[in-house]
């Protein structure tokens, strides 16, 4: 199995990459902690399985599942987060991943996962599969299945996460290789959508729906 490792935090990527290494029959091809460089090693390495924490600077987890089949078609991600809370887990279903473990499971619970997803099945953690039925039951399509988020596109998400992030917009221009002008269009555009013109707000709606991590993590 080969395995591309995301991770923010280089102490949990060097830590993952030994326990994913010391599992058989698993390479790990590389590992990085920047979303829009995922994405790339992805298209160049074609990994089978993606293990992708959702906070990544830049283009966070779920966004780079949501732009990886056109690159990638055939690796399956797997999202290995802190985050329990359902708002997330939706999120990353409707993303397309084909699993999601939270970050205290045992080694045990990760190698099953790994397995699972490719071999082509779904796998959730017994921590956050209850929450997930019950959604299910509760709505018939197991998660809410929309939020503010989905009222933008993927550019507009990614120049979100990048003002929570704390960049000015000639920064954002630059990292992004557009205009200042587009810069501002979009900005305008994503505060129109959501109704919300002060960047303390947008900050609060990233750090709500993990784009960028909470005051508390």
């Amino acid at each position: 199995m080969r395995v591309l490792l995301a991770d923010d935090h280089k102490l949990v990527r060097a830590g993952l990459r030994a326990l994913l290494e010391s599992l058989p029959d698993v390479s790990v091809l590389a590992e990085s902690g920047d979303g829009q460089e995922v994405l790339e090693l992805a298209e160049r390495l074609r990994p089978d399985v993606l293990l992708l924490d959702i906070s990544l600077p830049g283009l966070n987890g779920i966004e780079v599942a949501r732009r990886l089949a056109p690159l990638s078609p055939a690796t399956r991600v797997l999202i290995l987060s802190m985050h329990t809370a359902t708002e997330y887990v939706a999120q990353a279903l409707r993303a397309g991943v084909a699993g999601y473990l939270v970050k205290d499971s045992a080694v045990d619970e990760l190698k099953m996962a790994l397995e699972s997803v490719h071999q082509g099945r779904t796998y959730l953690s017994p921590a956050i599969s209850g929450a997930v039925v019950a959604g299910f039951l509760r709505t018939g399509e197991g998660a809410p299945t929309s939020n503010e988020l989905d009222l933008l596109t993927p550019r507009q998400r990614e120049i979100l996460q990048l003002i929570a992030e704390g960049h000015g917009t000639r920064g954002i221009a630059a990292r992004l290789g557009v205009s200042v002008k587009t810069v501002e269009t979009h900005r305008a555009q994503l505060m129109e959508r959501l109704g919300i013109y002060d960047v303390p707000a947008l900050v609060r709606l990233a750090m709500r729906h993990g784009l960028v991590p909470s005051e508390s993590t």
